[in-house]
């Protein structure tokens, strides 16, 4: 443990603002806790309240809390599973509750954002968002199953409220708006693949199979990269030893567009 830095809600507050956050933002964040380096004085719920304080009740903190093991085993490859366990994880999994649901690999700041009371939470079993603040109900409703980041998702809605995005730590490999933009490309190889995930509908537990993209987020890297070094809108900063960067969510998600129309070539007539 590193005791060189003490983080307060009250000074991390005034990194996030130093950072570029205001109050009235719409935010998706995406965060590394432990890239902060110090003491955190209460943990991830310090940094939780404290982006909170710094966007206000006109603000919208918007975090991703997916659940990324509720999908069908026989798909698994990091790492897989013997095929004998895909009918057992099936029938025994947990099915997806928005109010219950653990996030998995989402990181412990996306865990402790869900658990907030106001906090809402979108209903896809595996692709949910977490909302707190003016538009929340907006983002977070409706996210149907076949829809994990296209139009009818909690993504479409925050690039039409303008939203920026925010990286605390962490880059663009895992920047869950680029996938908007894989849904809004035509490209070579672009597919629907069906999918099955549990939920509870109706007070039972049900297995639900639907179609969603393919996505691919291994070039997402190259991407970021580009779009950074080519002058686009980034603003950088520091909370602790964190490194920040808040970006328009929109100026991304049209030059991805394009990028991976041009990267990934083009469309094959049996493409979607």
């Amino acid at each position: 443990m590193d005791y060189s830095a003490i983080h307060t809600v009250s000074l991390l507050a005034e990194d996030f603002a130093r950072s570029g956050l205001q109050a009235g933002q719409t935010v998706l964040v995406h965060a590394s806790l432990r890239k902060i380096g110090g003491w955190i004085c209460g943990g991830p719920e310090a940094v939780v309240l404290a982006l909170m304080q710094v966007l206000g009740e006109d603000g919208t903190l918007v975090m991703p809390t997916q659940t990324n093991t509720n999908t069908d085993p026989q798909f698994w490859n990091a790492p897989p599973v013997p095929e004998s366990w895909w009918p057992i994880i099936r029938a025994e999994r947990p099915p997806y509750d928005p109010a219950t649901s653990a996030t998995v690999q989402m990181g412990v700041l996306a865990e402790a954002f869900r658990t907030r009371p106001g906090v809402l939470r979108s209903a896809h079993p595996v692709a949910s968002f977490a909302a707190w603040g003016r538009h929340a109900r907006f983002v977070i409703h409706p996210h149907p199953y076949e829809d994990m980041f296209g139009e009818q998702s909690p993504l479409a809605r925050l690039y039409a409220l303008d939203a920026r995005v925010f990286f605390l730590g962490t880059g663009h490999d895992t920047n869950t708006c680029l996938h908007l933009a894989e849904e809004r490309a035509q490209y070579a190889g672009k597919m629907r693949i069906e999918e099955e995930s549990t939920v509870l509908l109706e007070g039972r537990r049900r297995n639900v199979r639907y179609t969603i993209l393919d996505y691919d987020s291994d070039d997402f890297h190259r991407l970021g990269a580009d779009y950074e070094s080519e002058g686009h809108p980034v603003r950088y900063g520091h909370v602790g030893q964190a490194v920040t960067r808040l970006f328009p969510m929109r100026a991304l998600v049209d030059y991805g567009v394009t990028w991976i129309e041009t990267r990934r070539g083009k469309p094959t007539s049996s493409n979607p």
